[in-house]
């Protein structure tokens, strides 16, 4: 699989944009705040339907224009697919395939695949449970398009809940609420919170042996890591992926713990309150990693991701945002090697000396929202 050619209109700071890209690798080059990470943030918009910088679309357009459009002509197994999305902050978004309109904007996923390493990512490591949740989800996603909207539905029923915690727990406080409603949404959460858990639990097993590979090879030492999904369920329920299981299990806590909601108007057990626990030699990567050990692993997640993509069918469009010139020399060239033999890599730079030996190729200037292919 690869991207053979991204078209932008009113893309972040692009009016229009035409970017030729052939297989093999092709390095972005240019000062920093010329446009570079909007061409590849452009790209895994394609993939995923997000951005990795921003939560929202509204960046995404060009100050003063109304909307925003990205193509991309994606290459599979010979075939050519057109992939054409349209952004409308506030509004619905829209897509084409081969420039027939979809129902909806997620049919698209699947079509292209990426896995981004960027800047961005030592938040996977160092940051809040809420990044390694998205990290996996965007996996589970990318993985199996469908759970889109499993994903799309728990968020939903989650933030309905959530509206009636607070007006229930306010009820409760003058005299006495009706919780019968509370109890159908209990068993909507259950039933999501369940699928999305057994997917996500699926996934961690699978992913797990991967990333500790990946650790080693990019730390190169015998180091180990592992990775383990922690559920707010507690730890008497054992994690499977049995969906009926877990959907009992679930309703179970939620039982056990509506008083509290009521009183602070929040749900309090599900998936969006788990956590992915990194370690590195049997400690918590969040507290206790230097600072190249967390950028080792963050790494490892993406090159696990890259690994399980790849396992699954159809290798990932690789995307590498400015991410050698955060590493030393040794890490540097050890991803290099590990990454140059993807069917396509994209690199972000602002010198050309910052893209390893092993990931000589083509090379695109970006210059005052200007590209221009040098080679």
């Amino acid at each position: 699989m690869h991207l053979a050619h991204l078209s932008l209109t009113d893309f972040r700071s692009y009016a229009s944009a035409e970017l030729p890209l052939d297989a093999g690798v092709t390095a972005l080059v240019g000062p920093n705040g010329q446009g570079k990470t909007n061409l590849v943030e452009a790209v895994g918009y394609l993939a995923t339907l997000d951005s990795h910088r921003v939560a929202s679309d509204a960046p995404l357009v060009r100050a003063g224009a109304e909307r925003a459009v990205v193509r991309g002509s994606v290459v599979r197994d010979s075939r050519s697919m057109l992939i054409e999305l349209e952004i409308n902050p506030g509004k619905a978004n829209r897509a084409r395939v081969n420039k027939s309109p979809v129902p909806r904007p997620r049919e698209v996923l699947g079509i292209l695949r990426t896995v981004l390493f960027a800047p961005e990512d030592l938040a996977l490591v160092k940051g809040d449970p809420s990044e390694r949740r998205r990290f996996l989800d965007d996996l589970l996603v990318a993985r199996t398009p469908r759970l889109a909207a499993v994903r799309s539905d728990y968020d939903r029923v989650l933030k309905q809940r959530n509206a009636l915690l607070k007006t229930a727990g306010l009820a409760r406080r003058s005299g006495g609420p009706d919780l019968r409603t509370l109890d159908v949404w209990d068993a909507h959460l259950s039933r999501a919170g369940a699928e999305l858990l057994a997917a996500r639990v699926e996934l961690v097993e699978a992913i797990r042996p991967l990333v500790d590979k990946a650790y080693a090879a990019v730390a190169h030492g015998s180091t180990s890591t592992s990775v383990e999904y922690v559920a707010s369920l507690g730890a008497e329920v054992a994690l499977q992926p049995d969906r009926d299981v877990l959907a009992a299990a679930l309703q179970a806590a939620l039982a056990g713990v509506r008083s509290e909601e009521l009183e602070r108007g929040i749900t309090l057990v599900g998936p969006h309150r788990d956590e992915l626990l990194l370690k590195i030699n049997d400690l918590p990567a969040r507290g206790y990693a230097s600072h190249g050990e967390s950028w080792s692993l963050a790494l490892a997640l993406r090159l696990g991701s890259y690994d399980l993509l790849c396992a699954d069918g159809g290798e990932p469009v690789l995307i590498l945002d400015d991410v050698f010139a955060e590493l030393d020399v040794d890490r540097r060239d050890r991803l290099a090697s590990l990454v140059a033999p993807a069917e396509q890599v994209l690199i972000t730079a602002a010198v050309a000396a910052d893209v390893p030996e092993a990931l000589a190729g083509a090379r695109v200037d970006v210059m005052g929202g200007e590209v221009r292919r040098v080679r």
